[in-house]
């Protein structure tokens, strides 16, 4: 991977290098989860981002997080690095349930093969879905509770080989399929564009950081503050950005004055789309 820091990467998650098992394998994604947040703000603020994973990696390196591709794209060169068989594979999630299953390349799935302690058994890795998994599936069929969520892996009715994940009826999608095949990053290209500027684009129209732990989710939709249903409204920009740095660990000084101002005028403007006006403090 050239100039990809794994030291850097896993001082970031607070781990040390181990050879690989399935319970390192469950440590390195439990850290990755819980330290590196899901968000998309650089699309908040208009910027492209590119798609190698040394790129994303120097982001998260800063403090900061991404989505699916930058996620799980440098937690595969990761693995990778740490000797892990790991493959990206083209997926598609849908948003709700009324969305038709589909592997339209908005997500990069990862699947890990042929860890020493149980070659047999191969596994769903995927840190990019900002409510999805803490730990690791096997690939079989079946339902895993995790946390407050039960999930359900199945064989894809859509893409002929590969697989189906079905979300918990409480999280924010319905689910993913994804496909047997070996992915490249480039495969994504076109998709990672419309993601990042399309008006139609849920990274565009909201802006959305979360962050998972082995109990449930933490949330922050515009300016609402959400941990399994416990809704903390945001007053204000210092609120707003004292929610970001505690609970996601995006700190303020990680940008600019200008830039600080720019997304909280679109988190209000956001909010106030959504409940039809603006909220008036009495």
């Amino acid at each position: 991977m050239g100039n990809f820091d794994v030291n850097g990467y896993l001082d970031r998650l607070g781990l040390e290098a181990e050879p690989p098992s399935v319970a390192a394998l469950r440590r390195l994604h439990a850290a990755q989860v819980e330290r590196v947040p899901y968000e998309a703000l650089e699309v908040q603020l208009g910027r492209p981002t590119p798609l190698e994973p040394s790129a994303s990696l120097a982001r998260i390196l800063r403090g900061r997080g991404g989505y699916c591709y930058h996620l799980n794209g440098a937690f595969s060169a990761l693995l990778h690095e740490l000797g892990y068989q790991v493959t990206r594979h083209l997926g598609g999630v849908q948003g709700g349930p009324g969305d038709a299953p589909n592997v339209d390349r908005n997500h990069l799935a990862l699947t890990v093969a042929g860890l020493p302690d149980d070659p047999e058994t191969t596994w769903l890795v995927d840190a990019g879905l900002g409510d999805g998994i803490h730990q690791p599936l096997p690939l079989r069929e079946g339902t895993y509770p995790q946390g407050p969520h039960t999930y359900r892996l199945r064989p894809s009715e859509v893409a002929p080989g590969g697989w189906r994940f079905d979300h918990d009826p409480s999280g924010s999608f319905a689910g993913f399929d994804f496909a047997p095949g070996t992915a490249e990053m480039a495969d994504f290209a076109e998709k990672h564009a419309w993601l990042s500027t399309s008006p139609e684009s849920g990274f565009v129209r909201v802006c959305v950081l979360q962050r998972r732990d082995a109990a449930g989710v933490d949330t922050l939709r515009a300016r609402t503050l959400n941990r399994h249903g416990a809704k903390e409204f945001i007053e204000s920009p210092s609120e707003w950005w004292t929610a970001a740095a505690d609970v996601f660990g995006v700190t303020p000084d990680l940008f600019t004055d200008e830039e600080r101002a720019r997304l909280w005028r679109r988190v209000v403007a956001q909010h106030e789309a959504h409940s039809g006006g603006p909220v008036v403090s009495v």
